[in-house]
């Protein structure tokens, strides 16, 4: 991928340019992002960048053997590292990122600005926490100790290092710190507060910025999935729970997130991810209502149709239950994380939605 194919964020791209021109290429990069912004392409147009042949005008030149192989994917001196877990599209007792390399390959082919819901669809544990263990770390070791196959620069992409545990960062420590010649390591993270700071203290930090309305547009027009279809289905079980919640009917609102988490539908709230996933539409919806409110209503991204529900509840809710409710959301994630009882978090979520609300009047 060159610079010229990524959508949004020029000014990171021309950053990373400069870095490569200016023979300023960090050991280890760090990118920040909320989820869909375009951090992994960004990774991957830099290191096609550093590894072109005839580089001109701040980009790659797409054609060279380096870039060729870098755009399918397949360039034997680039790494991936991703959260994985046991699943059925794998035998190994103890899987990582290579034991899932063929679909994350298609993943990343088909769109790069891919969800952490859609990865783990791919990976065929939706079901299940993943993480980065130990194995990973001894395995990534191994292949960093190797020559370079290229002669150029060996470099590993980790997508999501926040869920990396600490016995896994101790091991990568060193070699993150004081990596081979000619290596890099640039980490993806949605949560950078959750990278373990010895990893994070290591890293040049860059923000990669949310696209704008239009650049999103564009990027949900070249997406193969048809992502319209879950937040219509999300954005069914919000409208009815700030319905009930603005009618102060606390039984109605537990009864409408219980349906959600216990319903076999293609749009409930069953597994994990999903539940991630709907955590993070509320919070996308709560930005949209604090605009509103502070008459910023150029800025808001939702639909059309949906105007009068969000007008409704600017009206209905004070600017402090937009920030209550995005604390309570981040914690209820965290604990998800944790493998909490999914019917607990999300009974008390909505007892300190009702809360706030009540207070806000």
């Amino acid at each position: 991928m060159r610079f010229a194919d990524v959508i949004g964020n020029a000014s990171v791209a021309r950053m990373l340019a400069s870095m490569a021109d200016n023979s300023r290429v960090a050991h280890a990069l760090l990118l920040y992002e909320n989820e869909g912004s375009g951090a992994l392409p960004l990774a991957l147009a830099y290191v096609q960048y550093l590894c072109c042949q005839n580089p001109h005008d701040g980009d790659s030149c797409g054609e060279c053997p380096s870039c060729r192989q870098i755009s399918k994917l397949i360039y034997p001196d680039m790494h991936f590292v991703f959260p994985v877990n046991k699943g059925p599209k794998t035998n190994d007792d103890k899987p990582t990122s290579e034991s899932y390399l063929k679909c994350w390959r298609e993943l990343v082919l088909q769109d790069p600005y891919f969800t952490e819901a859609q990865l783990q669809k791919a990976l065929g544990v939706e079901n299940k926490n993943t993480l980065i263990a130990v194995a990973e770390a001894q395995k990534l070791i191994s292949k960093l100790s190797l020559t370079s196959v290229a002669d150029s620069y060996k470099s590993v992409i980790f997508y999501l290092p926040e869920k990396m545990n600490q016995e896994t960062a101790n091991r990568l420590l060193k070699i993150v710190e004081e990596p081979p010649e000619k290596t890099i390591f640039i980490f993806i993270t949605h949560s950078p507060e959750k990278v373990l700071q010895t990893i994070f203290s290591r890293c040049q930090s860059i923000r990669v910025l949310p696209l704008s309305r239009e650049e999103a547009a564009k990027v949900r027009a070249l997406s193969p999935f048809d992502q319209d279809e879950d937040e219509s289905s999300y954005m069914d079980i919000f409208s009815d729970l700030m319905g009930a919640l603005m009618r102060s009917d606390l039984l109605l609102a537990q009864e409408t997130m219980e349906a959600a988490i216990e319903s076999k539908d293609p749009g409930s709230l069953s597994s994990r991810e999903r539940q991630k996933a709907f955590c993070s539409f509320v919070g996308k919806c709560l930005r949209n209502i604090f605009l509103l409110q502070n008459g910023q209503s150029t800025l808001t991204d939702y639909p059309g149709q949906y105007e009068d529900f969000y007008q409704t509840a600017a009206r209905a809710c004070s600017q402090s239950f937009c920030q209550k409710t995005a604390e309570a959301l981040s914690k209820t994630v965290s604990l998800i994380d944790r493998n909490v009882n999914s019917q607990i978090l999300f009974c008390d979520l909505v007892n300190r939605l009702y809360y706030n609300m009540k207070q806000a009047r």
